[in-house]
């Protein structure tokens, strides 16, 4: 698919993008090559292809989900600058 000069200059505009006049030509050929480029992927036979989630065959290493920590809530509000009924309180910043 090829742009025209004029195409650019709509997109420039919907984009909100200052474009020079000498600046059109180059950028239809550039975003003309982009949408070959799509054309060509979009092209390409997928069936039997399975979608994949990474380019790699890797396997995430997980941790086992059981619990390593003990409660520590009363020792955090120990340290904490104002705690009341088990919540911490901080500064107001919106009046």
């Amino acid at each position: 698919m090829s742009l025209s000069p004029e195409q650019v200059r709509q997109v420039a505009q919907l984009a909100r993008l200052q474009l020079a006049p000498e600046q059109t030509e180059h950028y239809a050929r550039q975003l003309s090559n982009i949408l070959e480029m799509v054309d060509a992927l979009s092209r390409v036979d997928t069936e039997g292809v399975a979608p994949m989630a990474h380019p790699l065959d890797m396997v995430q290493r997980l941790r086992p989900d059981v619990v390593s920590e003990t409660d520590q809530r009363a020792a955090m509000q120990s340290i904490a600058p104002k705690v009341a009924d088990g919540v911490y309180l901080v500064p107001r910043v919106i009046e």
